[in-house]
């Protein structure tokens, strides 16, 4: 009668070992990653700045710039400034001065502007440095003795393009030409023609030397004020 115990008790303790070793199988199996399973896991499709492949999706868009478009964003996702031409988009201040500077400019007397510089609440800058007389400045700046090549000047500049800049705060100003707010090395060819109609070729080589466009240019804020007629960075 005694017999059949330990046969019982043999198979039992057989069958407490197996069932860890079955779990423990079961278990390995359930940590198994299958190779290319981590590409399909929903966290991978995330974008992650310097992974293999991001960036090359993300730069598809910017890598067929429009080279004719005037405005817009380039590769670097850097905003250009908008550019204008005439009198189309100007307040009426700023129209109104303007007109007058460009009818005193083309009678090729300098002494005209007098009445519109003397217009300004405050002197315009002409200079960077401290003047006196700004007529007699103007004569002395240009490369004749009557000031009339300094009066080409500044009427070529206003009839260039010219740009809108720092919209809503004091510093809020119409400046002519565009060239003064524009990058130099995202210059199409023919703004390069504009550009060339302002400045020589040596001009324009030492302008790109330094990185920025460093000639003439004028500056008109909203109100009509006229704020500078000045060369220099």
């Amino acid at each position: 009668m005694t017999t059949p115990f330990p046969a019982l008790a043999v198979l039992a303790a057989a069958m407490i070992l197996a069932a860890p070793a079955e779990a423990a199988k079961v278990t390995t199996q359930r940590i198994e990653i299958p190779a290319g399973a981590e590409s399909q896991a929903p966290g991978a499709t995330i974008p992650r700045d310097g992974e293999p492949g991001t960036q090359g999706e993300q730069a598809a868009p910017q890598s067929m710039p429009d080279e004719g478009l005037v405005t817009g964003v380039d590769t670097g996702a850097t905003p250009l400034p908008e550019i204008h031409y005439g009198a189309t988009g100007l307040p009426k201040p700023v129209m109104r001065l303007r007109e007058q500077i460009l009818d005193a400019a083309r009678t090729g007397d300098v002494e005209r502007l007098r009445p519109v510089l003397e217009s300004n609440e405050m002197p315009p800058t002409l200079s960077l440095s401290q003047i006196n007389d700004p007529i007699d400045f103007l004569k002395q700046s240009s490369g004749d003795p009557n000031g009339r090549e300094l009066l080409a000047i500044l009427t070529e500049i206003l009839e260039a393009g010219w740009v809108h800049v720092d919209v809503g705060t004091p510093q809020e100003m119409y400046i002519w030409p565009y060239f003064a707010r524009y990058p130099v090395n995202k210059l199409t060819p023919p703004q390069e023609v504009e550009l060339y109609r302002i400045l020589t070729a040596a001009d324009v080589e030492e302008m790109q030397d330094f990185g920025a466009y460093i000639f003439y240019r004028v500056g008109i804020g909203p109100d009509g004020t006229w704020h500078y007629f000045v060369a220099g960075d």
